[in-house]
C-alpha cells in the first residue's frame, strides 16, 4: 500500500481534497454484547475477494456490490479481483490470512477465545469512493449477519 507522503505532491493534494467531500454520518451509541468467548464472528473485507466460480468485480458498480464467502471455503478457491494501481497483492498471494483471516478465526474458536465462526463472510471491492448509496447494501448485509446470529464483525479494510 502506498503512503500518502510517498505520492507526488499533485496526487497527494488531490486525495486530501477528496477527504473534504466525505459525507458526515451521525454516530450512534455502542451496544454491549456477550463476552468474547460467546461471540459469533464474521469477516467483512474490502479485499475484492470472491470464490473462484463466482463473478469477478467489474466497473464502477463494484464498490456497492459484495460477494458471499462460505465459512468452509478452501483458501485455494478464493481469488482476488481487486483493482487499484497502488495495490500490492503480494501479502494475499503468500498468506490469505493477511486480508481474510479465516484460519485465524477458526483457531480462536478452537481455543475457545471466541464462541464460533460465522457460516458466511462478505467481501467488497476496495478502492471505491465512499458514497451514501452504501447504506442500502449495509442494511442488507446487517440483515444477513443477524440471520447467521453474528454478534461481532472483524473488519479487514484493504
Amino acid at each position: 500500500m502506498v503512503r500518502l507522503a510517498d505520492l507526488p505532491e499533485a496526487e497527494r493534494d488531490h486525495h486530501l481534497e477528496r477527504l473534504k467531500l466525505l459525507p458526515d454520518f451521525p454516530g450512534s451509541a455502542l451496544k454491549a454484547g456477550p463476552p468474547l468467548e460467546l461471540r459469533r464472528v464474521a469477516i467483512v473485507t474490502t479485499a475484492g475477494l470472491h470464490v473462484r466460480d463466482d463473478n469477478p468485480y467489474e466497473g464502477s458498480a463494484a464498490g456497492m456490490d459484495y460477494r458471499v464467502i462460505p465459512g468452509d471455503v478452501d483458501s485455494g478457491d478464493l481469488v482476488m479481483t481487486h483493482v487499484s494501481v497502488n495495490f500490492d497483492r503480494s501479502g494475499f498471494q503468500s498468506d490469505l490470512n493477511v486480508v481474510f483471516p479465516l484460519d485465524r478465526l477458526k483457531e480462536l474458536a478452537a481455543d475457545k477465545i471466541i464462541g464460533s465462526v460465522a457460516k458466511f463472510h462478505y467481501a467488497f471491492m476496495g478502492a471505491t469512493w465512499p458514497i451514501t448509496k452504501f447504506e442500502a447494501k449495509a442494511r442488507e448485509l446487517a440483515s444477513m449477519l443477524k440471520e447467521d446470529h453474528v454478534d461481532a464483525v472483524l473488519l479487514s479494510p484493504v
